[in-house]
């Protein structure tokens, strides 16, 4: 379409439309759970398939997912202003613009192809870098080290693509470098795993989720421990007083069919040594 920016995609890079529509229709709501103009404005300008990836592709669940990260990024900073955050597999993703405190430092971080997207709207800047890596290279690391600390994490809707041994050895590299940062992320278990797949053939969406898990806390073997864990129909208490009405009163409401779609998890993360003496010590309390 004339005018518009062309992509040029792999399979999984192209679902960053799916968030970036859901955001673009929520801000045009009359009382949206966040506002995200830019990406009304990055949905505008890019020639995409609204057919596979902008008509209802999960907006509700997405939405909620997202504002649930951005709240736990916005407690981190209130904490540590001038802290780290890395977006892994950022793709158009608006979450600096939410949450710039001003002094916050930051990186996003994507596969080549969404960077040279991303550089269509997004420069860097003394406090944001665009980093050009998949999350499994190691090379990134020391960029991100060099950033003074605090850090937090952010893998929202990207790990799921990925096979459970590239998913564990990307997490336990993470812990391992940087002990006692935060790691937030998404988890589905089986069924819904197997219900994606379903509706990414009939929407003619190639891109598969790889990587099922049916409770976060079996993540706590590879030293990430379980600071927070919610439901998008059971958001943190002090978010879900802030949530419009509309959602206020609709996720009561979803909690039977969407309460155990997902999990959104909040981690920290230590030693695998020290996860495994903490395993011990609840098991023995449970008896």
């Amino acid at each position: 379409m004339t005018g518009r920016h062309q992509v040029r995609l792999g399979a999984v890079q192209q679902t960053l439309f799916i968030p970036l529509a859901a955001r673009a229709a929520e801000t045009r709501r009359k009382h949206p759970v966040l506002r995200d103009p830019k990406a009304a404005e990055m949905l505008e300008s890019i020639d995409f398939d609204t057919a596979r990836y902008g008509r209802g592709a999960g907006g509700f669940v997405t939405v909620l997912r997202t504002a649930i990260i951005d709240f736990w990024v916005r407690g981190f900073l209130a904490a540590h202003p001038e802290a780290t955050v890395v977006e892994l597999g950022t793709g158009l993703n608006t979450r600096f613009e939410r949450v710039d405190n001003g002094q916050v430092h930051w990186f996003d971080l994507d596969l080549p192809d969404t960077i040279e997207l991303r550089g269509n709207f997004f420069a860097d800047t003394g406090r944001r870098r665009m980093i050009a890596a998949s999350v499994l290279d190691e090379d990134w690391l020391p960029a991100v080290a060099q950033s003074p600390g605090p850090y937090f994490f952010v893998a929202d809707g990207v790990l799921v693509y990925l096979p459970e041994d590239q998913v564990m050895a990307t997490l336990t590299r993470i812990a391992a470098r940087f002990p006692g940062s935060l790691t937030a992320l998404d988890t589905y278990p089986k069924r819904t795993f197997d219900q994606q797949h379903r509706l990414a053939a009939r929407r003619g969406i190639e891109a598969r989720w790889a990587w099922a898990c049916d409770d976060p806390r079996a993540l706590e073997r590879f030293g990430l421990e379980v600071r927070e864990s919610v439901t998008i129909t059971r958001p943190p208490r002090a978010m879900r007083a802030q949530l419009p009405f509309r959602y206020r009163f609709l996720i009561p409401l979803a909690d039977p069919l969407l309460g155990r779609a997902m999990a959104v998890t909040l981690f920290r993360a230590s030693s695998p040594a020290a996860a495994g003496q903490d395993a011990t010590a609840r098991a023995g309390g449970a008896g």
